[in-house]
């Protein structure tokens, strides 16, 4: 089979629009239709991996499919690290938390800030700073299970009350 520029760019694009398995079988039965030596042929002229190409042919050929482990790949969840994180958070945020003054929500707010609960995790419960994960990441966590700091308003100088005098009051 003689593979022209416009085969070629059609077989590209189409591998480049598939994911998974599917593009594995797709390379697999363009390899097979091109004949004997056309796993070489497509990783030279096509540009594809002959490994994928072998795998996508085991698939055809077994009719069972390789699962992708992408749900497996990536960073872990801090509480995979620190396994005690979660009930550690709680103990330290459980004594400054307050319900909603005006009772219309569940939500419980706190008066500690996340960098706070970050300081008392190292103090109190012996986490080191490198272990520990970012701020952002406690605040995350703190909202997650229930917890939402709420900053503390600064308590403002009230403004000076003048009583009027009695000429303004005509």
């Amino acid at each position: 089979m003689q593979l022209t520029d416009s085969l070629q760019s059609l077989f590209i694009d189409t591998a480049n629009a598939l994911k998974g398995s599917a593009r594995r079988l797709f390379m697999a039965r363009t390899t097979k239709e091109l004949g004997p030596g056309g796993q070489r042929r497509a990783e030279r002229e096509l540009g594809w991996n002959r490994v994928t190409i072998r795998k996508g042919i085991r698939e055809l050929e077994s009719g069972f499919t390789c699962l992708d482990a992408f749900a497996l790949r990536g960073r872990k969840r801090a509480e995979e690290h620190l396994p005690y994180l979660l009930s550690d958070l709680q103990d330290i945020v459980d004594s400054q938390s307050q319900t909603d003054p005006r009772f219309r929500t569940q939500r419980l707010y706190t008066r500690l800030s996340a960098t706070e609960v970050r300081r008392q995790l190292i103090a109190q419960k012996g986490y080191t700073d490198d272990a520990l994960p970012t701020v952002q990441t406690i605040t995350t966590k703190l909202n997650n299970l229930g917890y939402f700091p709420k900053k503390v308003a600064k308590s403002q100088p009230q403004k000076k009350f003048r009583p009027p005098t009695p000429s303004s009051t005509r």
